[in-house]
C-alpha cells in the first residue's frame, strides 16, 4: 500500500511526461478497439443484408460483382435479364416465389428500386425478419413510392410528399423524370442494411417514366386509372431477381441449370457462399488493420519504455534517499513496476473511454455512408483479452527501468559525478 502512495506521488511529480504516455497508451488502445469493433460489426452488416434468399440470378458476370450491384447497390450491373427468360425461370419446378430488381435510376443521390409488391412479403434480413413499416403501407399504384428509413429521416420526407426520381445512379443524374412524380404512400423501419437508403416503385413504373409514355395534364383525369391505378406492364429487362425454393433441395439443381441456360448468359449465385468468399478476400485487409494497430499500441509502449528509462537516470538520488532510509533492492523493483502498471492501467481505461465516445460520434456516419451498424455495448471477451494482452505488455516493458533500479546501489545514487 505505501509503496502505491509513493508510486501515484512520483507519477503525479511528473505528471506532464507522465500524461503524454498515458495519452499515447489510450489513443492506441482507442484504435486497436475501435478497428476490432468496426471490423466484425462491418462482417455482421453484411451479413445480415440478405436472408431467406436461396439464389440471386443475374446477367453472368463474377459472383461478387453481382451480389454487391443487385443487393449491396454497389457498382453496377453491365447487363441484365431479359422479361422472358426472368418468367421462364420463375416458373420452373420447386420456386416458390421471385423478387425482381431494376436498378438504374437515383433522386437525390440515393438508389431507385424497381420490384413488386412481393418484395415486402418475401425480402429478408438478419435472421429472417421480414420488412415492416413505420408509417403507410406498401405500393399499390404506379405512382407511389415506398422510402427506406434513412431515405425519409435524411431527406425529411413523409407521408403524402410527392418526389421526383431521375436517370442514373449516384449523385450524378443525367435526365429528371419531372412528367411522372411519386407520391410516398410509406416508409420502412430501419433495418441496418442498404434497404434503408432505397426508395422503392413498382416495376411496371419503370417501363412507363423510360418509355416516355408520360400523363399530360390534360388528359391526367381521364387517364388516371388507366396508367396510376394497376400494377400492370412488362419491362424488356430487369437487373437481377431472387429466387425462393419449396425446399433447398432445388437450389443446386436449378442453379445449375441456370448458369447452363442457353437462350441467354445468365449467372446464378447462393448469397451465403458469395458473402463468405468476399470475407475470404478481405481477409488480408483485416489482417492488415490488426497488424497496424498492435503497431501502434507496441509504439506506445516503447515510448512508456523510453519515459521511464530517462526519467530514471533523473531519479538516481531519489531512488538512493530511499535505500538510505530503509528500502530494499526489490521495493525499488516493486515501486517502478507499479508505476508502468499504472500507466497502462490508466491508458487502457482512458482508451476505453476514448473508444466509446468515438463509436457514437461515428455510428450515425457509418450507418449513413458505408451501411456498417456500429453496436455500442459492452466489451466483448476478445476485446477484454486484448485489453488484458496491452496490460501484460505494459508490466513487460517496465521490467525493464525496475530491473535497472533493482542493481543501483547506494554509491552510484549517492555520488556526484561532475
Amino acid at each position: 500500500m505505501i509503496l502505491l502512495k509513493l508510486a501515484i506521488s512520483s507519477l503525479y511529480n511528473r505528471r506532464a511526461s507522465a500524461f503524454l504516455t498515458l495519452f499515447t497508451i489510450a489513443v492506441s488502445v482507442m484504435l486497436l478497439l475501435s478497428i476490432e469493433r468496426v471490423r466484425v460489426d462491418a462482417k455482421s452488416s453484411f451479413s445480415n443484408t440478405i436472408s431467406g434468399t436461396d439464389l440471386i440470378v443475374g446477367a453472368r458476370t463474377g459472383d461478387i460483382q453481382l451480389l454487391l450491384s443487385s443487393v449491396f447497390r454497389i457498382g453496377h450491373a453491365n447487363n441484365g435479364v431479359s422479361w422472358q427468360s426472368y418468367q421462364y425461370i420463375k416458373q420452373q419446378r420447386g420456386v416458390n416465389w421471385t423478387i425482381p430488381l431494376s436498378l438504374g435510376d437515383s433522386h437525390k443521390g440515393q438508389a431507385v428500386l424497381g420490384t413488386s409488391a412481393d418484395y415486402f412479403q418475401h425480402y429478408k434480413f438478419a435472421k429472417k425478419q421480414q420488412l415492416s413499416f413505420s408509417q403507410g403501407r406498401a405500393f399499390a399504384h404506379l405512382n407511389e413510392v415506398v422510402l427506406g428509413a434513412q431515405v425519409a429521416a435524411k431527406l425529411g420526407y413523409s407521408l403524402g410528399d410527392s418526389i421526383v426520381i431521375s436517370h442514373g445512379m449516384g449523385n450524378t443524374s443525367f435526365h429528371h423524370h419531372d412528367d411522372n412524380p411519386f407520391t410516398v404512400v410509406g416508409i420502412l423501419d430501419a433495418t441496418g442494411t442498404p434497404v434503408d437508403k432505397t426508395l422503392h416503385i413498382p416495376l411496371a413504373a419503370i417501363e412507363l417514366i423510360h418509355s416516355g409514355n408520360h400523363t399530360s395534364h390534360e388528359h391526367e383525369h381521364e387517364h388516371e386509372h388507366e396508367q396510376h391505378d394497376v400494377l400492370t406492364g412488362e419491362p424488356k429487362q430487369i437487373t437481377a431477381f431472387l429466387v425462393g425454393f419449396d425446399s433447398p433441395l432445388y437450389t443446386l439443381q436449378v442453379r445449375r441449370n441456370i448458369n447452363q441456360y442457353k437462350p441467354e448468359a445468365l449467372l446464378a449465385i447462393m448469397p451465403g457462399v458469395t458473402l463468405r468468399e468476399l470475407w475470404e478476400m478481405l481477409t488480408i485487409v483485416e489482417k492488415i488493420l490488426l497488424l497496424f494497430s498492435v503497431v501502434v499500441v507496441l509504439v506506445s509502449l516503447l515510448g512508456m519504455l523510453t519515459t521511464l528509462l530517462a526519467s530514471l537516470n533523473q531519479r538516481r538520488r531519489e531512488l538512493a534517499i530511499l535505500r538510505s532510509v530503509g528500502a530494499r533492492p526489490w521495493h525499488l523493483f516493486t515501486l517502478i513496476s507499479i508505476e508502468s502498471l499504472l500507466i497502462t492501467f490508466l491508458g487502457c481505461l482512458v482508451g476505453c473511454g476514448l473508444f466509446y465516445l468515438l463509436m457514437s460520434l461515428a455510428t450515425g456516419y457509418l450507418q449513413s455512408n458505408v451501411g456498417i451498424t456500429i453496436t455500442i455495448a459492452m466489451l466483448s471477451s476478445y476485446e477484454l483479452v486484448l485489453i488484458g494482452a496491452i496490460m501484460a505488455a505494459g508490466f513487460i516493458v517496465g521490467l525493464i527501468p525496475a530491473t535497472r533500479a533493482y542493481f543501483y546501489s547506494l554509491s552510484d545514487g549517492m555520488s556526484i559525478k561532475i
